[in-house]
């Protein structure tokens, strides 16, 4: 046998066996195997034996690797290892990790996630979206909340309390509904649809709040006080974490507590000296028990022998002496209840603080655990309901709306931008359900949490800012028909809590899931940190040669899948989407591969490198939106009307992951290995494409036409065509103008002469006229007229009534004449 033909099926047999992942002693039996091969060929000699063995030895036997090769790179891993803080520690420690796991594995096991079983709602929670949430979007008349009230009106708080909109997650037991997050995000869906500032008003308390943290950590006197009452809407609660000093890097907030003795109600008690300084706090101004997050101080060592216990939380009542609440921020003209609050050595007992005494500097674990839940909810469902509103009722005004003579939305211009709101409200949706679904099986996800505000956040933003191009004229002149200017100027209200999206995508998402999500390094940086030096070595040597091995299979598994494309990797249907699963198999072992190598080269640096750290969380990310779309489809039963849904999320997710790999090879600072790795992932270059023109075409006819699909796109939202539903009477427009046309084309056969599409009334007549039509059609004419007029018309207004201070507009104009 010849020594480049032995060669190369060396190198071949060592791939595939990497590629398969297959156990330690196998691999060192076919390595033996082939080295036999070698020798009876004279191609392998006493030599390469000898160094055979001697790998064998320290890489099998247990004892003898960890003496050296363990213990060895153990004490150089605890040198380049960074210092990681309390708060870095305890946000890691944090919450659950899930589907983003397999993502990570360079291998993503289809059939679990094909195995989870899609949401579904209890007969009480389907009565609630049926009953009392229709019932308050009939209510809610948008324009009046913002621009007449800056507040819900009285009837409407009245719903909320009522009804328990503020308890969704309060437990039964105590007087809640304790509905399924599925729940809470369906409702939360519907809401944003009619009003923002109802969305928020009922999504933070069911969000990081009180009530959250009083259920998971609360002594048994605080659930038995404050949860009936959270339930029955008797109190309002709000949480304050963030400070002016302190936004996104909630750690280092400046608000402190000193504990001391002093008195309460006449007695003199063990307690705690509070001072704090909060801003964009909602329901603070009217909230009557405030969660408050600050670090505690015990220079008397009252509690025991730490001076500096760190972050806590407490719930104080705003009518204590000296709490301030009341003024309020305006944030981009949605004026949900949101404000500042204050105190100043504000004296309360220490078993105010969350859980008692024994939590005390526990609250940052407290709050990264709870926002991991809250975070995958609230801020996802309002976004995706906002894109989702968006997409309807775009789709609508544009098949409405004609210029040219002929609908806007047959354009290719409009198709463009239409179709990615349609792609995206799809696409968010599907990520929206998968995520709460993990929540309702037990899941904490801190890392998918990350991942789907920032991005639903983020393609909602950009969703709207699509769809005021389409509306043009329409989009801009505010007013009670306005469908979408609301929801453009709060965009970036969403963007900016819960963690800022630059700062959500360039530090959390891969900072966390690097660690989290890795099967090993986690285990390797818990044994660094081990005070006990024999199980610091065990569990370091079981995690690092895992490590070693699911490298050289990454590396093995990017060659060859990216030499086919994905191709004869395992796909769970062979349908139109097996090629997108082959593809995600070839991205997954890149992400694991890429995520490795950086670690290895950049070390600690890589948490300064931002930008690195991004893509690579882009990766993650984009991954996990384009398994959440596959699953929908799935679990929707296949419909086959929808495929073209599927190939616009899977083509637009994965030419973002292929974008963001190739840039972060174009920006990595070691070139050569950069141009090596290039080689090894990317091997015939770029392959993804954006979403052609076409796919785009058929998007775009999706949502301008009343379909079994347009329904699931828009699936959950209120599109009731009450007087004060704009989306909803677009909704009834679009069916009576799509009806209308072909009685408006027979009548233009009968007249003989291409008339305008519009004064649909005077058509109406001259069909009559003519004979070509009933009664029952020229009224629908009429009604189609009606709907058109009222779809593509805009609000004007009495000068004075635009004025915030009427009196001294009137004044002014007065003076002016």
């Amino acid at each position: 046998m010849p020594t480049f033909i032995y060669s190369i099926s060396f190198i071949c047999m060592v791939v595939i066996l990497a590629y398969h992942r297959v156990s330690r002693p196998i691999f060192t039996a076919m390595i033996a195997a082939l080295l036999v091969i070698g020798t009876l060929f004279d191609i392998i000699g006493i030599v390469g034996w000898l160094l055979f063995t001697i790998i064998a030895l320290v890489v099998n036997i247990a004892p003898l690797r960890k003496k050296t090769l363990t213990t060895y790179a153990l004490n150089s891993f605890k040198k380049v290892m960074p210092k990681m803080s309390q708060t870095e520690q305890e946000a890691i420690d944090a919450g659950t990790v899930w589907w983003e796991a397999d993502l990570f594995s360079g291998k993503p096991d289809w059939n679990k996630l094909h195995a989870i079983q899609p949401p579904t709602l209890t007969a009480a929670e389907q009565a609630f979206l049926d009953g009392p949430v229709n019932d308050v979007c009939r209510m809610v008349n948008d324009f009046q909340v913002t621009h007449d009230l800056a507040d819900l009106p009285p009837e409407v708080w009245q719903q909320l309390k009522q009804h328990k909109f503020f308890a969704m997650i309060i437990k039964k037991q105590y007087g809640g509904l304790e509905f399924s997050a599925y729940a809470q995000s369906l409702v939360l869906q519907k809401l944003t649809g009619v009003s923002a500032v109802l969305s928020s008003t009922v999504g933070v308390p069911n969000s990081l709040g009180p009530g959250e943290l009083l259920q998971h950590y609360g002594t048994e006197d605080q659930k038995n006080y404050y949860l009936p009452r959270l339930a029955a809407g008797t109190e309002i609660p709000c949480f304050a974490l963030t400070s002016p000093e302190a936004g996104s890097d909630a750690g280092s907030i400046p608000d402190f507590g000193i504990v001391k003795q002093g008195l309460w109600q006449g007695k003199e008690v063990l307690g705690m000296e509070l001072t704090w300084n909060k801003r964009y706090i909602t329901l603070a101004p009217v909230a009557t028990v405030l969660g408050l997050a600050f670090k505690l101080f015990d220079p008397d060592h009252l509690l025991g022998d730490k001076q500096d216990l760190g972050i806590t939380c407490a719930l104080i009542p705003t009518d204590v002496d000296g709490v301030e609440i009341g003024r309020r921020h305006f944030p981009l003209n949605i004026p949900f209840q949101n404000g500042p609050t204050r105190g100043e050595k504000i004296f309360v007992p220490i078993d105010f603080i969350i859980g008692g005494q024994a939590m005390a500097g526990q609250g940052w674990r407290m709050l990264v655990e709870c926002l991991s839940v809250g975070r995958g909810i609230t801020l996802p469902s309002n976004a995706t309901g906002g894109l989702k509103n968006a997409a309807m009722a775009t789709g609508a005004y544009a098949r409405i709306r004609r210029q040219f003579k002929l609908p806007i939305g047959k354009m290719e211009g409009i198709e463009e931008p239409l179709a990615r709101i349609v792609g995206n409200a799809y696409v968010l949706d599907a990520a929206a359900t998968m995520t709460v679904t993990g929540i309702d099986l037990g899941q904490k996800p801190a890392v998918i949490s990350a991942i789907v505000k920032y991005h639903c956040t983020h393609r909602s933003q950009r969703g709207i800012i699509d769809a005021m191009d389409i509306a043009g004229g329409k989009g801009i002149c505010m007013g009670p028909r306005n469908f979408l200017a609301r929801g453009y100027q709060g965009a970036p209200i969403a963007v900016t809590v819960e963690g800022a999206n630059i700062l959500t995508r360039s530090m959390i998402i891969f900072g966390q899931g690097a660690i989290r999500c890795h099967p090993y390094v986690l285990d390797e940086i818990n044994a660094a940190y081990s005070d006990d030096p024999h199980h610091a070595v065990n569990q370091f040597d079981r995690a690092l040669f895992s490590h070693i091995g699911f490298v050289i299979s990454n590396m093995s598994r990017s060659l060859w899948l990216g030499l086919t494309d994905g191709r004869g990797s395992f796909a769970p249907y062979k349908d139109e989407t097996q090629r997108y699963y082959q593809q995600m198999n070839r991205y997954s072992a890149n992400l694991a591969l890429l995520a490795d190598i950086s670690m290895v080269t950049l070390g600690g640096s890589l948490k300064r490198k931002e930008r690195l750290s991004a893509r690579l969380g882009d990766v993650l990310s984009q991954l996990y939106l384009a398994s959440a779309t596959l699953k929908r489809y799935a679990d929707d039963g296949q419909q086959q009307q929808d495929i073209a849904l599927i190939h616009w999320g899977l083509q637009d997710t994965l030419y973002q992951t292929e974008v963001a790999i190739d840039e972060f090879l174009v920006n990595f600072p070691n070139k050569a290995i950069a141009y090596g790795l290039r080689l090894l992932i990317l091997p015939t270059g770029l392959r993804r494409r954006k979403p052609a023109d076409e796919l785009d075409h058929q998007l775009a006819g999706l949502i301008q036409t009343p379909s079994a699909t347009r329904d699931r796109i828009g699936r959950g939202l209120f599109l009731e065509p009450t007087a004060n539903n704009t989306v909803g009477m677009m909704e009834v427009a679009l069916r009576d103008i799509l009806a209308a046309e072909p009685i408006y084309d027979r009548v233009c056969q009968a007249a003989n002469t291409q008339l305008p599409f519009m004064q649909l009334g005077k058509v109406a007549t001259i069909g009559l006229e003519l004979g070509v039509i009933t009664a029952e059609e020229a009224e629908l004419l009429h009604r189609a007229e009606a709907g058109r007029l009222y779809t593509i018309n805009v609000d004007d207004f009495d000068p004075q009534h635009l004025a915030a201070n009427p009196r001294q507009a009137t004044s002014q104009i007065n003076s002016a004449a």
